[in-house]
């Protein structure tokens, strides 16, 4: 948009001829009163005395009513005052003057229309400026650009997509701003940020305001009162832009000018350990940089941290960048999010959802509808990003929108707007987010992980593993005083799961969800570990072989490396590998199946350097079942691997 003294540049060119030659006739009044006038008026308006300068240039316009400069600077009045309405009235008058400002004023005038969402009015203007002849190419630019977005914004219209927000209520809405942050993928917990008068009682006498965040929990549907976050995440400083990871273990927000800052804004963590926030660290100069980082989104993949950054190499001003998590604890150097995700304009506020495949953000660059406009990107099969799509009128408007959150099952979305009344300025908004701007439909894993002898909660490792190709998809722990976890599961994939904890056998698990329907039910089971020692036994359920076959298939890649892993941590161990069948079939065949594939484990482990003194095998047919043979469940569950613990 066009600053609102674009204009006041021509009036003081002027001004300073006449004041150079004292020659009146360079303005475009000859009444000695109006022009008097209108010098008073310039005076208080660079002294930024608005009512003073809008009384005076009034005076100068009720002597002339002719005079195209008093016209001009009338407008950029209103518009400092963010009376855009009368700016505009103010700009067409002094077109109607026949003077020689319209190319330009046409510009003007086309940026101020579209700032308020007249985009038809506004094409015109583009147009009319756009015909002038020997135009500056950065600026015959500029609006073309602007006109695609006027042209955009009138399709958008014309095609609205469904959009019915819904003010959060009391327990999270105040007279002061709310903005929102994130919510638990179990929709349990919703964070904000509130920005509260620092020093008065009202808010119209608040000269400063501090920013905190606040908390929700949801009990039977309603949101609770919301309460302070406190200490240590907050402070007597400002902290804003706060993110939860989607297994709640990891707070990341940013906060500005502090002393262990390296920019102006730097981003910082802190670890949820039992009901408490640790004291939170500055992620440091990797992360950080000299300039203003912020807006921090970790990804349900446990290693991957989006943010905005005015770093240097971006594509604009503001760009999204991301950096990982590597396993000894140090963050990788950030990486630029590309061209099709950042433009030579400002992109801001990331949010990945938990399906690891949809980023939200807000943008100023792509086609929109003016100011800020909420886009969504899906990841490609390359780990590219895909074309920005503009969610639409009217989730977008000419106003700005910032700050889009989207729950874990993707159905609802929440927004902050001060433009649908409210109870204060921004207020919280949910709202059903339409099909087409959807992410994949997630769920979830929740519970509690716990030594099976002690009943102690545990702290344990936990490794989502995409069947397909062994790539570890997601990493999380479980809270060290707690022992509850929680981890998001992306459907349409089928996966390993793998938690493992020093002194203990691993837990093996799977979950099938290509091709299910479940409408984001959630998976709720506590995990016992077993303390290595002998006699105990674990049961391999992602080992796989086809119907009556003993070669192992492709799927079985991933458990096979962490029991490699395993064998390796705990090199003094002997295991034997035992395979089981269901009573389908003779006992003596079950027998020779079950045992040639116990021992086409064995030989995987060894011909990957695992001693063979440290493994036997065994088949034991259908001898030994751990469930029922008369259901078709059951007799899967007694199709199985196991290793036990037969030595250390």
């Amino acid at each position: 948009m066009i600053p609102a003294r674009f204009f006041l540049a021509f009036v003081i060119c002027h001004l300073s001829f006449v004041v150079a030659f004292g020659q009146g006739q360079h303005f475009s009044t000859r009444d000695k009163k109006a022009e008097k006038l209108f010098y008073q008026a310039i005076d208080s308006y660079q002294g930024q005395f608005l009512d003073k300068a809008a009384a005076e240039v009034k005076k100068a316009l009720d002597q002339d009513p002719l005079f195209t400069e008093a016209y001009i600077l009338q407008g950029d009045i209103f518009a400092d005052k963010r009376q855009y309405e009368k700016a505009i009235d103010s700009y067409q008058s002094a077109v109607q003057t026949n003077n020689p400002f319209s190319p330009n004023l046409y510009y003007v005038l086309a940026n101020m229309q579209l700032t308020i969402g007249r985009y038809a009015d506004s094409r015109s203007n583009f147009q009319r400026f756009l015909e002038t002849d020997q135009l500056p190419e950065p600026k015959r630019q500029q609006a073309e650009k602007a006109m695609r977005n006027c042209e955009f914004a009138l399709k958008c219209i014309a095609n609205p997509v469904p959009f019915a927000p819904v003010n959060m209520g009391d327990s999270i809405n105040t007279r002061y701003d709310e903005y929102i942050n994130a919510v638990t993928p179990d929709e349990e917990w919703l964070y904000f940020t509130r920005k509260n008068p620092r020093d008065a009682q009202t808010i119209d006498q608040a000269q400063e305001f501090e920013e905190e965040f606040y908390f929700t929990r949801q009990v039977d549907s309603t949101w609770l009162t919301a309460l302070n976050l406190g200490a240590p995440i907050n402070t007597h400083g400002n902290e804003g832009a706060l993110n939860i990871s989607p297994d709640g273990n990891y707070l990341f927000f940013a906060a500005c000018n502090r002393d262990d800052g390296y920019g102006s804004c730097d981003i910082y963590w802190s670890r949820h350990v039992g009901n408490k926030w640790s004291e939170p660290e500055n992620l440091g100069g990797v992360v950080n940089s000299a300039q203003w980082d912020s807006q921090p989104s970790f990804s349900s993949d446990g290693k991957t941290l989006y943010f905005a950054s005015k770093r240097p190499g971006g594509k604009g001003s503001s760009d999204i960048w991301k950096s990982q998590l590597q396993p000894d604890g140090q963050w990788s150097v950030p990486v630029n999010l590309g061209d099709l995700v950042n433009t030579r304009a400002e992109e801001m506020a990331p949010f990945i959802h938990p399906d690891d495949q949809t980023l939200y953000f807000s943008s100023k660059g792509h086609p929109g509808l003016g100011g800020y406009d909420l886009y969504f990107s899906r990841k490609q099969v390359d780990s590219d990003w895909g074309q920005p799509v503009n969610m639409g009128y009217p989730i977008n408007t000419f106003a700005d929108e910032i700050t889009l959150v989207v729950n874990a099952k993707g159905n609802l979305a929440y927004i902050s707007s001060d433009k649908f009344g409210g109870k204060g300025r921004q207020d919280v908004y949910q709202f059903p987010l339409y099909r087409e701007a959807r992410p994949l439909l997630t769920t979830y894993f929740k519970g509690i992980v716990y030594d099976v002898e002690t009943k102690e909660k545990l702290e344990a490792s936990f490794e989502l593993i995409d069947l397909t190709n062994s790539k570890t998809c997601a990493r999380a722990s479980s809270d060290k005083v707690t022992g509850a976890f929680l981890l998001v599961l992306p459907t349409e994939k089928n996966y390993a799961l793998n938690v493992s904890r020093e002194g203990y056998l691993f837990f093996s698990d799977n979950f099938f969800l290509t091709g299910t329907n479940l409408q984001g039910k959630p998976f709720l089971k506590n995990i016992p570990l077993k303390p290595i020692k002998i006699g105990e036994t674990v049961v391999l359920k992602n080992i796989f072989f086809d119907t009556d076959k003993y070669i192992l298939k492709d799927e079985s890649l991933a458990e096979l490396q962490k029991l490699i892993g395993f064998i390796r941590d705990n090199p003094k161990l002997k295991i034997e590998i035992s395979g089981h069948t269901d009573n389908v079939g003779s006992a003596e065949h079950n027998l020779e199946l079950s045992r040639n594939r116990a021992n086409a484990v064995c030989e995987f482990l060894i011909q990957h350097n695992i001693a063979k003194t440290a493994l036997s095998y065994a088949g034991y047919g259908f001898s030994q079942p751990i469930d029922v043979n008369t259901t078709e469940q059951g007799r899967a569950n007694n199709r199985r691997t196991e290793f036990k613990v037969v030595g250390n």
